[in-house]
């Protein structure tokens, strides 16, 4: 079974493992503490920065700005600007990044179903090494 997915790696016009392949920095943007967390939040509907900003605990002003252009520009995010005053801008996610979202989200679950496994993990690891 390893070497069909190595024979189809090769089929595929991009490869996330290769440097300077364009995947790398979607995975990165995906992946990334802000960018799933983000992503997993549009998941339940549109979203105002403000709104967004208080559902993901801990992001500054700042990151969730970077954090949404990144995304917006790789095609899983819409930015709805409304000319109001003040203006009204509201986010949501795209058909592509529905999809990136509900594996994310499938991931999300998975970790905090498992995370008394997670926590005995590191309490063994951290009794035989020393800890952190």
């Amino acid at each position: 079974m390893h070497e069909a997915t190595a024979e189809q790696d090769l089929d595929l016009p991009y490869n996330v493992f290769a440097k300077a392949c364009p995947s790398r920095g979607t995975l990165e943007h995906v992946t990334g503490r802000w960018g799933a967390l983000t992503l997993g939040a549009l998941y339940e509907g549109s979203l105002r920065f403000n709104q967004l900003r208080r559902r993901i605990d801990g992001v500054s002003e700042k990151m969730l700005s970077q954090t949404l252009h990144a995304l917006e520009r790789d095609g899983l995010v819409l930015r709805d600007a409304q000319p109001t005053n003040p203006p009204r801008v509201d986010y949501e996610l795209t058909p592509l990044g529905r999809q990136v979202a509900e594996r994310l989200l499938g991931l999300i679950r998975l970790l905090e179903g498992r995370m008394d496994d997670v926590l005995a993990a590191r309490a063994r690891y951290d009794e035989t090494r020393g800890g952190l």
